[in-house]
């Protein structure tokens, strides 16, 4: 068991301890490393191949106890008990695995079964009738009003280099609500600073989008451009956006660490980092009156029950929608305060928001904790 095995991800070597018996050619363990690479194969994501690995040694190891090491000795009864145990389950800390946590680690086991029961490993397949805990409906913990964003920009230095580059990307999370995966990805090209549009190249879900971003967020990185990046960058054919003091690309744990230290500073009494600029941005433009649909097209929310927006609304619309209802599109001081005003004389309670509304700030919250969920293990 001190052997490590090494397993490939796109052309990268990782070296891991094996579970299970790496040693049976018929095992669980090297199922697992045919089903990581017909997955790799077929376009999935090293983050995403990174989390099915993960959640399956988990499974793998947990069955390692109860001398279960061939996909046959896994039945729906031993899914089930493996169900139970994370609803049991507690983290040294003593708190329960949320909703979320335990659904992440069950849906990588459907997954692989169906992939083992389609290769004939299996006759039949024991996950396909499991049930995957419910999503809780919650709407976000911590949101910040138009002034709180401001006091957390307030926070970030701008006479020096590494401040604007800061102020740069915070001010294009606010600006477009991207996931932080979406903004570590940017590249120079994807920034149209003439049309005001940003493309998500291959978002969640491997799909592109065309959103607009403010002249706020655009006067800010073209301070960047301008007068940081060239210091920063190593190579004159790197196309990554945002660079880190060494030139590379943002490492996503730095990125989330550095956003909540700025929002810490500002002393609001609210936590959060990358995502709390995505919930802000929903939830005011929601506040001001824009369609929820304009909303989930911002976001990329392909899933949502009124989500067929793809296919319906021009750019320019969306543009148009978004400089009328979020506060940080314009760069002029006149149509922040107007913006401003606008959400504190809006006293509605969200919580009789419709169903639409109450459903994409749900997801929000699932996305912030599977993102806090991916920060903490790494």
């Amino acid at each position: 068991m001190g052997r490590k095995v090494a397993t490939m991800k796109r052309g990268v070597h990782r070296f891991l301890k094996p579970v299970g018996n790496p040693a049976d050619p018929d095992g669980l363990f090297l199922y697992m490393l045919r089903y990581l690479e017909y997955r790799s194969i077929r376009g999935a994501t090293e983050q995403s191949l990174l989390g099915t690995e993960r959640y399956l040694r988990d499974f793998i190891a947990w069955c390692e106890t109860r001398s279960l090491e061939r996909p046959h000795e896994i039945t729906k009864a031993i899914l089930e008990s493996y169900q139970r145990h994370l609803f049991y389950y507690r983290k040294a800390n003593g708190e329960p695995l949320s909703y979320v946590s335990q659904r992440g680690k069950l849906s990588p086991l459907k997954g692989w079964f169906k992939w083992l029961t389609r290769q004939n490993v299996l006759p039949s397949n024991p996950a396909s009738e499991l049930e995957l805990p419910r999503m809780q409906r919650r709407v976000p913990r911590h949101v910040l009003t138009v002034d709180e964003v401001e006091a957390v920009m307030r926070q970030v230095d701008t006479g020096d280099p590494l401040g604007i580059r800061d102020r740069a990307v915070l001010e294009t999370l606010y600006s477009t609500g991207m996931r932080r995966m979406e903004i570590v990805n940017l590249e120079l090209t994807d920034i149209d600073r003439e049309r005001g549009t940003m493309l998500i190249r291959a978002g969640k879900g491997r799909k592109d989008r065309l959103i607009p971003i403010g002249e706020r967020a655009l006067f800010w990185i073209e301070g960047y451009l301008t007068h940081v990046r060239p210091k920063l960058m190593v190579g004159a054919d790197d196309p990554t956006l945002f660079l880190t003091r060494a030139g590379e690309r943002f490492n996503l744990c730095w990125l989330s660490n550095t956003v909540a230290r700025y929002i810490e500073r500002a002393n609001l009494g609210k936590r959060g980092a990358c995502h709390l600029f995505r919930h802000t941005m929903a939830t005011l433009m929601l506040e001001n009156g824009c369609d929820i649909r304009f909303i989930q097209a911002m976001l990329g929310h392909a899933e949502l029950s009124t989500t067929q927006i793809y296919t319906q609304v021009a750019i320019r619309v969306l543009k148009q929608m978004h400089a009328a209802t979020h506060p940080g599109a314009s760069n002029t001081r006149a149509a922040s305060e107007k913006a401003s005003s606008t959400h504190e004389g809006d006293t509605a309670p969200r919580d009789e928001a419709p169903d639409a509304v109450i459903e994409l700030l749900a997801a929000l919250e699932t996305e912030a904790e599977e993102e806090r969920r991916d920060t903490s293990r790494h």
